[in-house]
C-alpha cells in the first residue's frame, strides 16, 4: 500500500548537522575525549586527551536529546572507585 504517513512524513527530517556547538571548558575532575567505538546500551569507549583509554557510558538525559558518533569529542567526568 503507497501513500502511508500524514503530514510529518511529507515534511521529512529536521537536518542540523551544520550546527556547530559552543566548547564547554572542563573543570575539576573533568577530561576531553575522542569517541573511539559505540558499544550499545549507553556505553563507548573513548580516548581521553591525557593519552588514557576509558570505557564510559552515556548519562539518561542526554541519551535521546545528544546524538553521539564515533569520532566526536566529548567531555568525560572522571569518577574515584572505591
Amino acid at each position: 500500500m503507497t501513500g502511508k504517513g500524514g503530514k510529518n512524513r511529507r515534511r521529512g527530517k529536521n537536518e542540523n548537522e551544520s550546527e556547530k556547538r559552543e566548547l564547554v571548558f572542563k573543570e575539576d575532575g573533568q577530561e576531553y575525549a575522542q569517541v573511539i567505538k559505540m558499544l550499545g546500551n549507553g556505553r563507548l569507549e573513548a580516548m581521553c586527551f591525557d593519552g588514557v583509554k576509558r570505557l564510559c557510558h552515556i548519562r539518561g538525559k542526554l541519551r535521546k536529546k545528544v546524538w553521539i558518533n564515533s569520532s566526536d569529542i566529548i567531555l568525560v567526568g572522571l569518577r574515584d572507585y572505591q
